[in-house]
């Protein structure tokens, strides 16, 4: 038996790590607390440095495609050798973008800052995601949802902290998010000292004889064709979320006149929403299976997404926080599903869904910039809405007793 064999055997035969996973969570909610600072900056940048909708949608995209890029080549990496001390490392990226955002001077020195941050969170997120299948043992639904609702209610901060700290304070506030950069430094440095422990070496190369011990009850095609439908899915959750985070307040003004700080409380509830959705996802998932969760997740939003253009300012609020907790629990399951279609990948699935999620958003966030510029944010809320239906497609999916 490999490596990578006996490591999926490991993390099923084992007790649930509790304190692990929600040590891992713990830093997942402040890296995403970190992150979130960027777009909810955009209200004062978009005055304070005369940006327009496309250099928004640009800054999103460095951070994001940065991670995109660098995160598959973690997972891969670490596949093949793991590095557990990596974890506290990539950290350290974070905390000099958190500190070069809040003196950036112009739009240049921001995309340089929020590269930095894009790749902390490319070391972060694929090795964290490994730790939390590794803590998993027998519930890895449970363990990834535990894993991403520590992100989504970092994500969910942001909102808050424009309205109650950087509309009153402006850009330089950020600085005091350096605080939040070392206790993560500090919380990954006694993760990595667990993850160690496992005694994790490098895997061998496979040869044709090797097998996970598991036996693949689906071809190669039927395979290729689920990871494809699993991109798609990731691409209209992610591209819909990001509609949402980075432009919805400004729908919010133009549409209703509301102040700043009005609009935010708006996203935050959609946040909120969305990590508490993201708690829930992983155990239904494990219980009623990952097929009909994600089904139920990406084309369950549809009708809540497809009205909230047209609705009133109390029903806009009302919908938007029924999309994002139906609609937030489709990843952690995506990934699971992933992993279970790639046994012995961990790795390599956690950094290119990651990756994905990360590159998708930032390409999405820079096209629905410019095109906001070119027609209005009102439009492009209207053609976000229809993405949920990619949901569709999650017939073709195999079902779970059918996966290797």
């Amino acid at each position: 038996m490999n490596k990578a064999a006996a490591v999926v055997k490991s993390a099923v035969n084992q007790a649930t790590v509790y304190p692990i996973l929600f040590a891992v969570s713990i830093v997942h909610l402040l890296n995403d607390a970190m992150q979130s600072a960027i777009p909810a900056l955009f209200p004062v940048l978009k005055d304070s440095l005369s940006l327009s909708y496309g250099q928004i949608g640009w800054i999103t995209f460095a951070m994001n495609i940065t991670a995109s890029v660098l995160q598959p080549v973690v997972g891969v990496y670490s596949d093949i050798r793991p590095r557990p001390f990596i974890l506290p490392f990539g950290v350290i990226f974070t905390l000099l973008g958190v500190v070069l955002v809040a003196f950036a001077p112009g739009y240049i020195w921001m995309l340089l800052a929020v590269t930095f941050i894009g790749i902390g969170s490319s070391v972060f997120h694929p090795e964290s995601s490994r730790v939390a299948y590794l803590a998993a043992g027998p519930r890895r639904g449970l363990a990834q949802s535990i894993f991403q609702v520590g992100g989504n209610f970092g994500s969910s901060l942001g909102p808050l902290m424009t309205a109650l700290i950087f509309v009153p304070l402006g850009q330089f506030s950020v600085i005091w998010f350096s605080i939040a950069a070392l206790i993560a430094i500090g919380i990954q440095y006694r993760v990595a000292k667990w993850y160690s422990a496992q005694d994790l070496q490098p895997r061998k190369k496979k040869t044709s004889v090797e097998h996970t011990g598991t036996r693949r009850a689906l071809s190669k095609a039927a395979v290729v064709g689920a990871m494809i439908i699993l991109v798609l899915l990731v691409f209209s959750k992610n591209v819909y979320m990001v509609s949402i985070t980075n432009f919805y307040s400004f729908f919010l003004i133009d549409s209703f006149g509301i102040s700043k700080q009005t609009a935010q409380w708006f996203l935050f509830a959609f946040l909120a929403s969305s990590a508490v959705g993201t708690f829930f996802g992983g155990p239904l998932a494990d219980r009623y299976g990952r097929r009909k969760i994600i089904w139920l997740s990406i084309l369950g939003a549809a009708p809540f997404s497809l009205l909230l253009p047209y609705a009133s300012l109390f029903w806009s609020g009302v919908l938007v926080v029924c999309a994002g907790f139906v609609l937030s629990s489709a990843f952690s399951i995506i990934v699971v599903y992933a992993q279970e279609l790639l046994p012995g990948k961990v790795g390599l699935v956690s950094g290119l869904f990651f990756g994905l999620a990360f590159g998708l958003a930032g390409i999405g966030s820079a096209v629905l910039g410019h095109y906001a510029d070119a027609t209005s944010i009102e439009t492009v809320m209207k053609i976000c809405a229809f993405l949920p239906l990619i949901g569709l497609l999650t017939i073709f999916l195999p079902k779970d007793h059918e996966l290797a």
